[in-house]
């Protein structure tokens, strides 16, 4: 292949690459914080690389964004405050917007260039951005989290890039005891949790961190995501009350359009591979809230 016809990411460790056609490159630039670039690409539409990983694109956001926001909002009993760390590309902030009982929704992404190219190049993932229950924060979203007040928020999302970086803390025992320091007593944290294929040492560390900083109710679950590594990713929710049934009745009867998501994803994504049970050592009767 001509590699000025593609963009390609390549996980030496795992011993494979994912590759996109691209049609040219339109836009890059340093930030305070790390280096962007946006791609016109063949058939996936615009393409968003922050320090040379696939973050988003036109074609397939809709996987991610889904999973990360609808699962946790009907897992909670009634979510009305929402923080997302992270999430700069605002597709996230507008799956939660869609959920009439939420009545505030505060983004807190470090670095604003983000949001700024998503605006002009994925504008569809912005259209939320001027509800007035959104609040944009461009601060250090560790930091927000550690001033916060007990029962400041119902849920938050980690929203966040790869463990590395500005994003390391937001995988540490410390921010997760921040997190539960601040949520109300039905709060929950959701996180992206990588790919169990290719990081599931790194999911287990992520789970025993988050049980060690009091979260004793966990789950764990996976989706497509062709973009990422092995294009099979995964979130895990945390917990400070038990996770029971999610609201399956509300889920089967939104009032919204989804494209992936829905009450039967919902359920499925819950499946835990067998290989995954025993690494985390889970059984039958306890593999939605076990570590």
């Amino acid at each position: 292949m001509n590699p000025n016809d593609w963009f390609t990411e390549q996980h030496a460790d795992a011993g494979s690459a994912f590759s996109l056609k691209i049609k040219r490159k339109v836009h890059e630039e340093q930030s305070p914080f790390q280096f962007l670039e946006i791609y016109e690409t063949e058939t996936f539409g615009y393409l968003m690389v922050i320090d040379g990983c696939t973050m988003v694109s036109t074609r397939d956001n809709f996987f991610y964004h889904e999973m990360m926001a609808h699962p946790a909002l009907f897992t909670h009993p009634d979510p009305k405050r929402v923080w997302i760390i992270g999430g700069g590309d605002c597709g996230t902030l507008r799956e939660v917007l869609k959920h009439d009982n939420v009545q505030q929704a505060v983004q807190i992404d470090i670095d604003e260039r983000v949001t700024r190219l998503a605006e002009i190049y994925f504008p569809e993932l912005c259209e939320s951005n001027h509800d007035p229950r959104a609040d944009l924060k461009f601060i250090d979203g560790i930091q927000w989290v550690k001033e916060a007040a007990p029962n400041s928020v119902d849920i938050i999302i980690v929203d966040s890039t790869d463990p590395i970086g500005p994003a390391a803390g937001l995988f540490s025992k410390a921010f997760y005891q921040d997190c539960y320091h601040c949520l109300a007593p039905n709060g929950l944290v959701v996180q992206q949790s990588e790919s169990a294929f290719y990081h599931l040492n790194m999911i287990g560390e992520m789970r025993g961190a988050m049980n060690s900083a009091g979260f004793a109710h966990l789950q764990t679950l996976f989706f497509p995501q062709c973009l990422y590594p092995s294009g099979w990713w995964s979130a895990t929710l945390a917990s400070k009350a038990s996770l029971g049934a999610f609201r399956e009745h509300d889920c089967a009867h939104k009032r919204f359009a989804t494209v992936y998501y829905n009450a039967d994803i919902h359920k499925a994504a819950l499946a835990q591979p067998e290989f995954v049970k025993k690494a985390f050592g889970l059984t039958e009767n306890a593999q939605h809230n076990a570590v």
